[in-house]
C-alpha cells in the first residue's frame, strides 16, 4: 500500500517551522480537551481521546507521537495541562491512558498515511483501534499500578467510556472525509 501524505500537509506546506508549530498546536489542543472533564473514578471522561485520535489522523505517526509526547512533558513539568488543570502527579492513576495517547498517536497516525483518514468506515477502524491501544494502556496500568483486578479495572475504567467514544468516533468519521473533500 502507497503512503499517502496526512490531510494536514494538503493545508500547510512541509516544513520545520510548520512542524513545530503543529506538534505544539496539537498538544495544546489535548491539553483543552482534557479540560472539558465529567468528574468519574478513577478516570474521568474528556475529550481527550477525540482530540488525541483527530491530531494523529490529522498530523500523521511522527508530528502525533511528538505532539503527545510535548502534552506529557507540559504535565511531567507541572503545567496544569491534564483534566480538570491537573499536572502528572496528580493524576497519576491515568498515566496508562496518558502514555496510551502516544501509541495511538503512532498507530492512528500510521493508518492516516495509509488512507485511513479518508473514508468513514476506515476512520471508525482507525479510531476503534486507538481507542483499544488506549483502553488496553490505561486498564493494564489501572491492574499493575493500582492493584485493581483486571474485571475491575474494565468496569472502571473501559466501560463507562465505549458509548461516549463511539459517539466521538462517529464524529470523527464524519468530520475527516468532509474535509478531505474540501481540500481535494
Amino acid at each position: 500500500m502507497t503512503a499517502i501524505s496526512p490531510i494536514i500537509d494538503r493545508v500547510f506546506p512541509k516544513s520545520l517551522a510548520n512542524d513545530i508549530t503543529l506538534v505544539i498546536s496539537g498538544a495544546v489542543l489535548t491539553a483543552l480537551a482534557a479540560q472539558v472533564v465529567i468528574p468519574m473514578q478513577p478516570v474521568p471522561m474528556t475529550l481527550q481521546t477525540f482530540a488525541v485520535l483527530l491530531i494523529a489522523a490529522a498530523l500523521g505517526p511522527v508530528r502525533a507521537v511528538s505532539s503527545m509526547g510535548l502534552y506529557l512533558a507540559m504535565g511531567a513539568a507541572g503545567l496544569p495541562v491534564f483534566a480538570a488543570a491537573k499536572s502528572l502527579g496528580a493524576v497519576l492513576p491515568t498515566i496508562g491512558y496518558l502514555i496510551g495517547f502516544i501509541v495511538a498517536g503512532l498507530v492512528v497516525g500510521a493508518l492516516a498515511t495509509r488512507g485511513f483518514s479518508s473514508t468513514p468506515t476506515k476512520v471508525a477502524f482507525s479510531f476503534a483501534l486507538g481507542s483499544i491501544v488506549i483502553y488496553a494502556l490505561g486498564a493494564g496500568w489501572l491492574v499493575i499500578g493500582l492493584g485493581m483486578s483486571p474485571s475491575a479495572a474494565i468496569a472502571a475504567g473501559v466501560l463507562p467510556f465505549l458509548i461516549g467514544d463511539a459517539v466521538k468516533a462517529i464524529a470523527a468519521a464524519a468530520l475527516l472525509p468532509l474535509a478531505w473533500k474540501f481540500i481535494r
